[in-house]
């Protein structure tokens, strides 16, 4: 961190992440899909963003590995899939939620809350510049898991997951400055993986019951 002080780098860090939390709010507030899918995409360009910010000022280099991995596949390949998704089964926006816009975004300032007053206590013992961005993880996290519960669409219930590993990912960046390479290069391989997956399963859901909204394998039967 050769000529910026280590508040100043702390501060940048801290502005990007709220930046991942501020489109977590632009993906509960929105009802068409494609726009879901850029504003993830957008997401991951602000977490490689905090991440190639906190190589830079700590000089951890395999962090900067992480950052292009992030990249390429959530801000390039699985929007790209994603979107072919979407565009192949004509489903492009969604008519019905579990929970309306304005009381998703409500709960989703109660659980920004939450995850602000559980990481309070543990916040001031930590050391890395990093620190501050553990709430905003937890929140991340937290709104990830509240928008595969809200919603419907499948494709959006695969954001919701996608939304929380960018949580998990920016929790283990500020909690310990990244994970191994080796976990890292794992985990991207999973994800990108299950986006497969996940995009097979919902093409499959079409066929049986003409429509990617979940709610139907309730009425599935031995």
């Amino acid at each position: 961190m050769p000529f910026i002080s280590s508040q100043i780098g702390s501060q940048l860090v801290d502005l990007c992440s709220a930046l991942l939390l501020l489109v977590c709010f632009g993906i509960v507030a929105q009802r068409r899909l494609l726009a879901c899918v850029d504003l993830f995409a957008l997401q991951s360009g602000f977490l490689a963003l905090t991440a190639t910010v906190v190589a830079f000022l700590t000089g951890i280099h395999h962090i900067y590995v992480a950052a292009a991995l992030t990249v390429v596949i959530k801000v390039i390949v699985i929007p790209r899939i994603l979107k072919q998704v979407i565009e192949r089964l004509n489903v492009t926006r969604e008519l019905v939620m579990n929970v309306n816009i304005p009381t998703g975004l409500l709960i989703c300032g109660g659980l920004v809350m939450l995850a602000f007053s559980i990481s309070q206590p543990i916040i001031p013992l930590g050391f890395l510049l990093t620190r501050d961005s553990l709430a905003i993880a937890l929140a991340i996290v937290l709104i990830g898991f509240f928008t595969m519960i809200a919603r419907k669409k499948a494709v959006t219930q695969v954001i919701g997951f996608l939304v929380m590993e960018n949580g998990l990912f920016l929790g283990a960046t500020a909690a310990a400055y990244g994970m191994p390479l080796i976990v890292e290069l794992g985990v991207f391989f999973d994800v990108l993986v299950g986006a497969l997956i996940i995009g097979i399963y919902t093409h499959r859901l079409q066929d049986a019951f003409d429509t990617v909204d979940t709610s139907k394998l309730t009425i599935l039967k031995e």
